[in-house]
């Protein structure tokens, strides 16, 4: 029954994993690509080690993948957030089909060009 399990969670993250390969490939701009492979990216990578963690039952290696998670948790949504924030403010451009544009509100010209 535990290969069962593990065998469906390693399929799960490989779909997610090829999910987010998909939206990377499809989506129209960088930050449709950026939230396309961070979300299901970090979802895929996760299933697969909680796998990883079942199939081997030893202390070690769930410790590791649970520190492995966590990390994935942690780091990948504030690194692409950060690289969004940056993309939007050098200019990159938007999807031509963008309806809202939501910081553009409370982003100040004036104040980027005195830093």
């Amino acid at each position: 029954m535990e290969n069962i399990i593990c065998g469906i969670l390693i399929l799960l993250g490989a779909i997610f994993t090829f999910i987010a390969s998909l939206g990377m490939l499809r989506m129209p701009d960088l930050f449709m690509r950026m939230h396309a492979g961070t979300k299901a990216g970090t979802l895929g990578v996760s299933l697969i080690l909680l796998s990883a963690m079942l199939e081997f039952s030893i202390i070690s290696v769930t410790t590791k993948a649970i520190i492995a998670i966590l990390f994935f948790f942690i780091t990948i949504p504030i690194g692409a957030h950060m690289l969004g924030r940056a993309a939007y403010f050098i200019n990159i451009p938007l999807w031509k089909n963008t309806v809202v544009d939501e910081l553009r509100q409370y982003f100040d010209e004036k104040a980027k060009s005195a830093e």
